[in-house]
């Protein structure tokens, strides 16, 4: 339940604080005052979209910040999946800013605008006067027979056709990439078995370029290393071991007589044994350098290949390649499995469409019924606002397709007279009656919805007279189960409320700047008020005659 409105900085409002009580709380005004203003205002708390239009004062900010009183409504699971404090009393704030931007608030978390209209579809139904059109609407017809009797259903038929798209939206991806998938196969083939049949392995680049370096300069090699080897050891007594022996010799006859001279002697022996065994291999390298013009063609060759299939597919290392040929070779595999995949995947889409049908027509047995309580229920309240001749029926047909809502379409025919044929309510039924039939809907979706509040701008259109007295002996049945506010020109809809606010407009700053004021009235002032409306201002005694009249319980 609404409890208190404060706006600041919107359109005509200055500042104001409106506190709401419970039952039926009835707004009046001259045409201009402001209203509607407030409707715009609690938009903002629902989720509107902001506009740095509504500024009053383009300096300063807006805020609009309404308390409402929510214990017992089950909104526990909607705070925490959006990570909000939640508490019996909920604060919901918006901010919108000179530079157009605007900030919203839950109980002063601060929040996106999608959880505010999540939660605003839970705590509050704002009727304006273009929502009567909506009577012609089959969704709102649908969810309108729904709401009374097919909840459950609806529920349940929405599972099965989310599970039943997201089955065929799957199956639908996998025949056309199994399509595409055959048109690619016999090339995929192909790259698969060139890199298969070049047998590659990761590391055989690097081996292969220095086994090609070697062979392209083995006389080169073979012959420096034979030098390097005669230059060590060659058997004469210029090569290096020769001479190390000699000195060897020499440093032996005068070591016993010179310490130094005996260290120098161990150190040479181990140069000459290491020198010895560095000939030995520079002769064995040597011998095993040589040149093969038919394995220097084979190794090019082989380069050649791994060179052109790395450029041919973009990539820098032979692992590259084998990486690749093992990504063709599960694109192959997947493409030979994917009959299978989809034939399995068919079967359930077939099992899936059987269950949704299932609970379709489990949800058209609910609608069925939940129409035939909406015609009996709504045909006294009907007769009660002015139309004793009015015949209401809601006709369900079948749709060619399974949509979101189910397989039905909703029409709700009428006539108002006696005599004539039911036909589609949005071509027979005027601006009041629809008003009427409107609220004769709104007036049974009280007993089978948990919404605390409901709001009705100037629902009123159209009647007068007896007729808008029963509109506001019907409001005030609504008021027993939930806060009703109406917006509202009619004294005798204002007379039933048990809250009277009242919107006007004043000059100030010196009658620069018209603002809106609203403010409660009680007593006197209320029944000036309802008389006003009934005739002028000042009121005339009868006016306020009637006005006592019409505010008597």
């Amino acid at each position: 339940m609404l409890t208190h409105l404060h706006i600041e900085n919107y359109a005509l409002i200055r500042e104001s604080d409106i506190a709401f009580g419970p039952g039926f709380v009835a707004i009046t005004g001259e045409t201009g005052a402001g209203k509607s203003i407030l409707l715009g205002a609690l938009g903002l708390l629902l989720g509107q979209r902001a506009d740095a239009a509504v500024l009053a004062d383009k300096g300063k900010k807006c805020v609009v910040e309404a308390r409402f009183d929510i214990a017992g409504l089950a909104l526990q699971p909607l705070f925490d999946e959006a990570d909000v404090d939640y508490d019996d009393t909920l604060i919901l704030r918006r901010e919108i800013l000179p530079s157009a931007k605007s900030r919203a608030f839950a109980n002063d978390t601060p929040v996106q605008l999608p959880f505010l209209k999540a939660l605003g579809a839970r705590i509050i139904d704002i009727h304006s006067q273009h929502q009567t059109l909506t009577l012609a609407d089959s969704h709102f017809r649908l969810s309108l027979l729904d709401t009374i009797g097919g909840g459950k259903e609806r529920d349940r038929y929405a599972d099965a056709y989310r599970h039943y798209s997201r089955l065929k939206r799957e199956l639908e991806e996998l025949t056309a990439a199994e399509a595409q998938n055959r048109k690619e196969q016999d090339y995929l083939q192909f790259q698969f078995n060139e890199l298969q049949e070049a047998q590659l392995h990761a590391d055989e680049q690097e081996s292969l370029e220095q086994e090609s370096q070697l062979l392209s300069h083995a006389e080169a090699v073979r012959e420096g290393l034979a030098t390097a080897a005669r230059a060590v050891d060659d058997e004469t007594e210029q090569s290096v071991l020769a001479r190390l022996r000699g000195a060897k010799s020499a440093l032996a006859h005068v070591a016993p007589y010179h310490p130094q001279a005996e260290e120098l002697l161990k150190r040479l022996e181990s140069s000459l044994i290491e020198l010895d065994d560095i000939g030995n291999e520079l002769r064995s390298a040597a011998d095993g350098v040589t040149y093969s013009p038919e394995r220097q063609q084979a190794v090019d060759e082989r380069l050649a290949l791994l060179y052109r299939l790395q450029k041919k597919h973009g990539v820098d290392t032979v692992a590259d390649l084998v990486a690749l040929r093992e990504e063709l070779d599960a694109r192959l595999q997947g493409i030979s499995t994917l009959d299978e995949r989809i034939q399995a995947l068919m079967e359930q889409v077939d099992q899936a469409f059987s269950a949704l049908q299932k609970e379709a027509d489990r949800l058209t047995t609910a609608r069925t019924k939940a129409a035939r309580l909406l015609e009996k229920n709504i045909l006294p309240t009907l007769h009660e606002l002015g139309m004793p001749e009015a015949r209401f029926e809601v006709r369900l047909e079948p749709t060619p397709t399974y949509g979101p809502t189910g397989h039905d379409a909703a029409a709700f025919l009428f006539n108002a007279n006696r005599g004539g044929d039911l036909r589609d309510l949005a071509k027979v039924a005027s601006g009041g009656e629809l008003s009427r039939l409107m609220l004769a809907v709104k007036s049974m979706l009280t007993s089978h919805s948990l919404l605390p509040t409901i709001i009705f701008d100037e629902i009123d259109t159209g009647v007068s007279g007896d007729i808008s007295v029963a509109v506001g002996r019907i409001m005030c049945r609504m008021a027993e189960r939930m806060q009703v506010v109406a917006i509202t020109h009619l004294p005798q809809i204002a007379a039933k409320a048990g809250q009277h606010l009242k919107v006007y407009k004043q000059l100030e700053d010196s009658g620069q700047r018209t603002v809106s004021r609203i403010r409660g009235l009680t007593g006197k002032e209320r029944l000036t008020e309802v008389a006003v409306m009934l005739s002028s201002d000042p009121p005339t005694p009868a006016a306020l005659q009637t006005a006592k009249e019409l505010m008597q319980p």
